[in-house]
């Protein structure tokens, strides 16, 4: 027998659900699944009822309208559709976890949306009439669309939580929370870790400064960061920015975990003076960087490299990290998946500062 499903708003008192039910029922609609939703104008009932063949679904809205619903929407219905709600979003959230970048189709499955795409900008912040627009992180959204049945608030929550469900949870610190902390080199040198602050932004400059070329070439691919980098730095929103301070209180080394379009995903990155290289400073950031990601439920990093920087490659192949041509030329993405397991701890105690 064909499926259809019923959209329809009633009026929330005792009895109303059992009147449509009824009117059903006199169509000899068998109900299979009824999910009641909130929206902002009050009730809205769900039926997916399967029907006698040939039935006219307009005729038994029309019936449903009688029975006293309104707004009353009828849509073709799937059999695969036909399953428990929770066990459907538990489903695509484990799925989420291990592929977080299909984030858009997940949401699109879960509201059975006819489209669903990434949206950034101004165009993340904006609702439309007809689209439902869920929010993933700073200035970026799932913007979903769908004939024939107006998203509900019910939905929408559902579509937030299930972004949740895969997203890093901003109260999960991890080893941010644990700054700053003290490594040791291999040479024995002390190194306090923590995180950035806007009162560092001379001292960033100054780094940079004192990076040659190439140095800063290999990191920002130019020689000299883009414009409001820096600022982006000190902005949580954006992600992480650790610093390395020097015995002598300079800062000597940056390491970035920022925020990518991909929910559960973040793009590692490192600025390190040259007279610190190959001293094991960029390894000893890169394993406080995988503490800090692991804990805060990241499932993937990802890092967009030139093709030349030997060193940067090494260090991410090291610990795992798969390489794999970018669509720019010369250009290599690094993936790092990361499995739940803990990461190994470096050799570092937090240091308290009064």
């Amino acid at each position: 027998m064909p499926l259809l499903r019923f959209r329809t708003q009633i009026e929330d008192r005792p009895g109303r659900l059992a009147v449509l039910t009824a009117a059903l029922a006199a169509r000899r609609a068998n109900i299979l699944e009824l999910s009641v939703q909130v929206d902002t104008d009050g009730v809205v009932d769900e039926f997916v009822v399967d029907v006698p063949p040939h039935t006219d679904g307009q005729e038994v809205a029309e019936a449903l309208e009688r029975a006293g619903g309104t707004r009353v929407a009828v849509v073709a219905a799937r059999p695969h559709e036909l399953i428990d709600e929770p066990t459907r979003a538990l489903t695509l959230a484990a799925r989420l976890r291990s592929d977080p970048r299909g984030l858009p189709e997940a949401l699109a499955e879960l509201l059975r949306a006819d489209m669903a795409a990434w949206v950034f900008g101004a165009a993340a912040e904006r609702e439309e009439p007809d689209a439902l627009t869920v929010p993933v992180g700073p200035m970026r959204a799932v913007q979903l669309r769908r004939d024939g049945l107006p998203f509900t608030m019910t939905e929408a929550a559902r579509a937030t939580a299930l972004v949740r469900a895969v997203l890093p949870d901003p109260g999960r610190t991890g080893a941010a929370g644990r700054m700053p902390r003290l490594i040791s080199l291999r040479d024995g040198t002390q190194i306090v870790v923590r995180t950035i602050q806007e009162r560092d932004t001379a001292a960033v400059r100054a780094m940079h400064q004192r990076c040659s070329a190439e140095s800063r070439r290999l990191r920002y691919f130019g020689a000299k960061p883009a414009h409001g980098v820096m600022e982006a730095f000190c902005a949580s929103s954006h992600g992480l920015t650790l610093v390395a301070e020097g015995p002598d209180g300079s800062i000597l080394a940056l390491a970035h975990l920022m925020h990518l379009l991909d929910p559960g995903v973040a793009e590692p990155a490192f600025l390190v003076e040259d007279h610190w290289q190959g001293r094991g400073l960029g390894r000893a950031l890169a394993e406080l960087l995988l503490e800090t990601a692991r804990e805060g439920g990241l499932v993937e990093l990802r890092a967009t490299v030139l093709s030349e920087n030997a060193r940067m490659r090494g260090l991410l192949t090291s610990f795992g990290g798969r390489v794999r041509r970018a669509s720019h030329r010369g250009v290599v993405e690094i993936t790092l998946g990361l499995d739940g397991k803990v990461a190994r701890r470096p050799s570092a105690t937090t240091v308290h500062r009064h």
